[in-house]
């Protein structure tokens, strides 16, 4: 099945601007949401100016406003005729060692990385329930798969409890018109990744791009990409010793 009509969380810049990219280059209509709404326009008219047969629309939105998402979600399905797909990608990668004395940085990535991802879901799901059909994408993130030390563990936390979110959704509605995808990207070219200091490993962002877009289109229940080295990793990853681990954080 293609999904025509998606929205995208986080468009603004990184991997949700590089799909958002991708996708209207397949010629999909797009709904773009972002805190940075100037970016949005100009990421809007660089898409129209490409590919002219497409729309889209886009609309600011910070969603730890958890009020705000379904108001958001609803003008956007409303703007396209419809929304399809639905991909939540809006996220943080601040961190510190857990009682360092910045608790703060901790609590905002847990909080739009599971509560804040929760909330769109919600918003996503509700219309899809209503329309019987669509297409749910969590973009977590390969740390899901094992516990990381230092300043990465509320972030990995974060991202664990966004892909068992997904995996309970896969469950629940296996057989059904909707569809739940959970990408857990390893490390991509974007300024998040480039903080994490793991420069050997970091995949250009076009690679990364097209190989979680390839995920979503295929709506595979969940996915490890770049597939090389990520899905071997992602298996790997949850029997190394503790010892090995801690040389991670």
């Amino acid at each position: 099945m293609t999904r025509r009509k998606i929205l995208i969380t986080g468009a603004s810049s990184g991997l949700g601007a590089g799909m958002a990219r991708e996708f209207a280059r397949r010629g999909r209509d797009l709904a773009l949401c972002a805190r940075r709404v100037s970016n949005l326009e100009e990421l809007r008219d660089e898409l129209l100016a490409a590919h002219p047969g497409i729309k889209v629309a886009v609309r600011g939105l910070d969603v730890n406003d958890h009020d705000a998402i379904p108001k958001v979600f609803e003008e956007l399905r409303e703007e396209l005729g419809g929304l399809d797909r639905v991909i939540v990608n809006a996220g943080l990668g601040k961190g510190a060692k857990i009682g360092t004395g910045r608790a703060d940085a901790n609590i905002a990535t847990a909080t739009t990385n599971f509560v804040s991802a929760l909330a769109q879901a919600e918003a996503a799901m509700s219309i899809f329930r209503s329309q019987d059909a669509g297409h749910l994408v969590l973009i977590s993130s390969i740390s899901a798969v094992r516990g990381l030390p230092g300043k990465k563990a509320a972030y990995a936390a974060s991202k664990a409890g966004l892909s068992a979110l997904g995996e309970g959704l896969a469950i629940e509605l296996r057989g059904t018109p909707i569809k739940v995808t959970t990408v857990q990207p390893g490390f991509i070219a974007t300024d998040m990744a480039s903080r994490a200091g793991d420069a050997k490993l970091i995949a250009p962002l076009d690679k990364g791009v097209n190989a979680m877009v390839a995920a979503i289109e295929r709506e595979a229940v969940r996915a490890s990409v770049p597939e090389w080295p990520w899905r071997v990793l992602g298996f790997v990853m949850p029997m190394l010793p503790r010892g090995v681990m801690r040389r991670m954080g």
